[in-house]
């Protein structure tokens, strides 16, 4: 376990769009120790509604079959900005204001989120990254960050594509749209007695759809009638995983998040994607979910292909797109095998 720490940096952080965020605060939390050097770190990034707690929901790689080595490595976790666990984000008080930011928080892009974390990587003095892992949100960070930090030195990218397809951006704004739609809503301003939860919670649900796979949805559910609640086992699980969601995140954290996925792609004002890759030659591990719907397979064997020094392996899975939270076995398999071959982490 590790205990959550927050930095507070005494700066004016203008996005990419104009917008400014005064005295931007991070929350995180790290393992092992930072050396002499200043050059094991291990940073992990999370995905949209995670938090920095990285032994918690990626606790396969902190386990004895893990790379993860802590009499080795120093990891950290940060909170993205726009989340709503501890950074930055639509719930923090504005200073100018003294009033939440809610919908008045500036809309955010990979890059800006990317750009805010190396503020705080810079205050820890940390030298050099040995390895950046991300799945889903987490992976497009880490891809900006191979982009963005010469700190970089070797990556693992897990679920995700060069930019964010059509189609995720679809779905992306389809979960919007239930949020919106919420009789709380208010245009983004609501109170903390009356959230738009019941938005919220139909986001997550369609969500939830694209997370898994037909085939793992035929497996659980089946036809299934659950007689006490008069309804389909799988209209269950999805009221379910809605109203949970609700009990833990923030609505307008959920837009400003979408939205900065949405703005993934690598290219954009900088050429083509091939001409932006073709230039890193650090070691990167792109892994892929054969039952994945939300981001298909086709995405990363794409992305390796424009990655010079790439290796690509493909995990199997019933679970669909959250399979990077649950097939550890396989992760760790090809993460020690390429950490083994070209990284060497030490």
């Amino acid at each position: 376990m590790s205990d959550l720490k927050t930095h507070t940096i005494d700066t004016v952080f203008l996005t990419e769009s104009g917008d400014e965020i005064p005295q931007p605060h991070f929350a995180y939390q790290t393992w092992g120790t930072l050396n002499s050097e200043r050059n094991n770190a291990i940073l992990i990034c999370h995905a949209l509604t995670g938090n920095s707690n990285a032994d918690d929901w990626f606790r396969g790689l902190f386990d004895n079959s893990g790379i993860i080595d802590l009499d080795r490595h120093f990891v950290i976790c940060i909170n993205h900005p726009g989340s709503c666990y501890g950074s930055v984000g639509p719930i923090s008080i504005n200073p100018t204001t003294g009033k939440k930011y809610q919908a008045d928080f500036p809309n955010l892009t990979i890059r800006d989120i990317v750009c805010l974390e190396q503020l705080l990587l810079d205050e820890l003095g940390i030298q050099e990254i040995e390895l950046i892992i991300g799945g889903s949100m987490g992976g497009m960070i880490a891809l900006e960050f191979c982009v963005m930090d010469d700190r970089i030195k070797s990556a693992c990218l897990i679920a995700m594509g060069a930019s964010h397809s059509p189609w995720a951006i679809g779905i992306s704004e389809a979960q919007r749209i239930a949020i919106k739609a919420d009789k709380n809503w208010n245009n983004g301003f609501y109170s903390d007695e009356k959230p738009p939860n019941d938005g919220l919670a139909a986001a997550r649900s369609l969500a939830m759809i694209t997370y898994r796979s037909p085939h793992d949805y035929d497996r659980k559910f089946g036809r299934n009638w659950n007689i006490q609640k008069e309804q389909f086992e799988v209209e269950s699980y999805l009221n379910y995983q809605g109203e949970k969601l609700t009990q833990r995140f923030d609505a307008n954290s959920y837009i400003t998040l979408t939205k900065a996925m949405d703005s993934h792609d690598v290219a954009r004002g900088r050429g083509t994607a091939k001409s932006v890759l073709g230039k890193l030659d650090l070691p990167v591990l792109v892994i892929g979910i054969d039952s994945d719907i939300l981001y298909p397979i086709h995405e990363q064997i794409e992305l390796a292909e424009l990655l010079p020094n790439a290796t690509f392996r493909e995990i199997k899975s019933k679970y669909g797109h959250d399979a990077f939270l649950i097939e550890f076995e396989q992760i760790n398999q090809a993460l020690r095998q390429f950490c083994t071959k070209r990284v060497a982490i030490s």
